[in-house]
């Protein structure tokens, strides 16, 4: 096919060239933003190609179009090199997803690569695509849609219903049905199984232990291949805590393969976690089920999967990046990492070092230590190190990791014996939970990671407004010796149906304390998230009427505000502060009034009716 026909297939409104002959010029293109082509090229085949035949972009995809005449005609390990030569170019020019493709013009053969990392070569190449597509088509297929993504949402209600008929706690659930799906996605069999004997008792094992027994199977060979640390220690969580409980012991054969059905019909089809977006889907899944199941304990703030996405990309995580989370739950912080470390990467062999050696996590409960290394184990990781322990008897291990990023949601009322014994010593008997507000968790781990590591951390609003003496002992103590780079004021009801609490996220450097940094701080008012609650599932993204989601574009406004320290009235401020200060947007932040509409107005005076009418100021007659 003929460029004209390639344009016309894919969108001609998408493309967009920088030279008067059609063609994209990197060297242009990085210059724009501050960069030297030189410091991407390799070798000589890099220095060649700069110009590439054809773009199509928008806000979150590029697609990039490298023609040749015949296939044929050309040696295929030099023009796959060529296209890979494109794909670096493009990740250092632009932050969005990336679909590759080789085209003939005097053919109609074409090569396509996209999801994690887009290596150029065989064995990563699309085999299935051999027809050109639509632009709007290939986002599909990086970004899945947001309808699957309300089906695997709508799918946890029902399994949840199913799961209590059944007798399994709910507690328990989460951690199960984790288990469950990381079974299935290895080949788990559980569709007629027939009662066996035991091979060395002689003894009849019915059906549901012959499937129990599959599933352990699954689990010791995935730890075994992926060369995991304390892979005993993890074996015994997952099978004390899951398998060998006496709720799951005792479903019948009929349940077990009941619940295997449902979340391989409803769940395993919506996911792919080869790409992106089914990393992005699964952990969706796994955080959405786990919230919605423990909401009767208000003091779990489980962080959204978009928050996290936010908080990566904030402090910019990449293939070179050493990520810790010391509080890491659920594991969903080192999940997003993983994968936008992996989405950086050029090699398989790239991508196997992050996994095996720059994700490390620490949690403390049994329970969520386990539910962690269920959910990386998903993801593709061997979770070699994640550890279950307290943070603060990590101090060396911590120190030894090389650590360059930190990003964690500490707990914001922990008990004593979660929090450091040097603070909890000094407290007095009528303290029970930590008075610092999780503050003391940050600069903790702020002192024992190099001064070259960025932190993003996820804190309650008191920690920014710093009423009580600790709080504020403790905010001194950071910009005594570290940088107040930006802080996010979040959605308030952004853990729902969680915990309760209202959060912000801040952002430091460690390289210098903050008063010889001598700048403003950048301070988001970020609570519009374009997401809404939904009875028994949490919070779900809102779509506009293509059914595309609207968090994309605001996840990009928040980005741009940020990175480039943008003022924007009713969004964003820049301001000096101290340890004495209120660290939230609210505080110093211009309202944009010519926004304001007359349902805003009555929606703040219906939100303070309520208020009184809940607090006894007002009877309700």
């Amino acid at each position: 096919m003929n460029r004209f026909d390639i344009i016309n297939r894919i969108g001609d409104k998408y493309r967009v060239g920088n030279m008067e002959t059609g063609e994209f010029s990197y060297v242009q293109a990085l210059k724009s933003v501050g960069k030297d082509i030189k410091d991407y090229q390799k070798a000589t085949s890099g220095i060649q190609h700069q110009f590439l035949d054809i773009r199509f972009e928008n806000e979150r995809l590029a697609v990039l179009v490298e023609c040749k005449n015949k296939f044929s005609r050309w040696d295929k390990v030099k023009i796959q090199a060529q296209l890979q030569d494109y794909v670096r170019f493009e990740k250092a020019y632009s932050e969005k997803k990336i679909v590759a493709i080789l085209a003939e013009t005097d053919g109609d053969e074409i090569w396509v690569w996209h999801g994690q990392s887009v290596i150029i070569d065989e064995e990563h190449r699309a085999e299935d695509e051999v027809t050109l597509r639509t632009f709007e088509e290939y986002e599909n297929l990086c970004f899945g849609r947001v309808n699957d993504k309300i089906k695997v949402v709508d799918s946890i209600k029902t399994l949840n219903e199913k799961l209590h008929s059944d007798g399994i706690n709910e507690k328990l659930r989460s951690q199960f049905v984790g288990t469950c799906l990381l079974a299935l996605k290895n080949g788990l069999v559980y569709k007629a199984v027939k009662e066996t004997l035991d091979p060395k008792t002689g003894k009849k094992v019915e059906p549901e232990k012959v499937v129990l027994k599959s599933i352990k199977d699954i689990l010791e060979g995935l730890l075994a291949r992926s060369g995991s640390l304390n892979k005993a220690g993890k074996l015994a969580v997952l099978n004390s805590k899951v398998l060998d409980d006496q709720d799951v012991k005792s479903l019948t054969y009929r349940e077990l393969e009941d619940i295997l059905q449902f979340i391989d019909d409803n769940v395993v089809p919506y996911i792919n976690d080869k790409s992106t977006a089914g990393q992005d889907l699964l952990n969706l899944f796994f955080t959405t089920f786990n919230k919605y199941v423990g909401k009767s304990d208000k003091n779990q703030a489980f962080t959204p999967d978009h928050i996290c996405d936010f908080m990566s990309k904030a402090v910019g995580v990449n293939k070179k990046s050493r990520v810790l989370d010391p509080c890491c739950g659920s594991g969903a912080f080192l999940v997003r990492a993983m994968t936008d470390a992996m989405d950086d990467c050029d090699t398989e062999d790239e991508r196997e070092e992050v996994k095996r050696n720059q994700i490390f996590g620490i949690e403390y409960e049994e329970g969520a230590f386990g539910l962690s290394s269920t959910n990386m184990l998903i993801h593709g990781d061997g979770n070699s190190n994640v550890v279950q322990d307290s943070m603060f008897k990590r101090s060396k291990w911590i120190e030894e990791s090389n650590i360059s990023i930190v990003l964690m949601n500490p707990p914001y009322n922990a008990t004593k014996k979660c929090c450091d014994p040097d603070y909890t010593k000094n407290w007095n008997a009528k303290k029970k939970e930590d008075p610092s507000k999780g503050l003391h968790f940050v600069e903790w781990v702020a002192r024992h990671v190099p001064s070259t590591c960025k932190m993003a951390v996820l804190l309650p609003m008191q920690a920014a407004i710093g009423n009580s003496g600790d709080v504020k002992i403790f905010k001194k103590k950071m910009l005594d010796n570290y940088t107040l780079d930006a802080v996010f004021s979040l959605p308030v009801e952004m853990f729902y149906p969680g915990a309760a609490a209202v959060a912000c996220c801040m952002i430091f450097d460690l390289s210098q304390k903050h008063e010889k940094a001598n700048k403003d701080t950048f301070f988001g008012y970020f609570k519009e998230d374009k997401f809404i609650k939904r009875k028994g599932l949490g919070r779900i993204e809102r779509t506009d009427s293509d059914g595309s989601s609207l968090w994309i574009k605001t996840k990009e406004l928040w980005l741009d505000l940020y990175k480039n320290k943008r003022e924007v009235p009713g969004l964003s401020v820049m301001h000096k502060v101290t340890w004495r200060d209120e660290w939230l947007a609210e505080a110093y932040m211009e309202t944009d009034y010519s926004t304001l509409k007359e349902e805003d107005f009555k929606k703040v005076l219906n939100d303070y009716l309520s208020y009184l009418v809940k607090t006894g100021g007002v009877m309700n007659d």
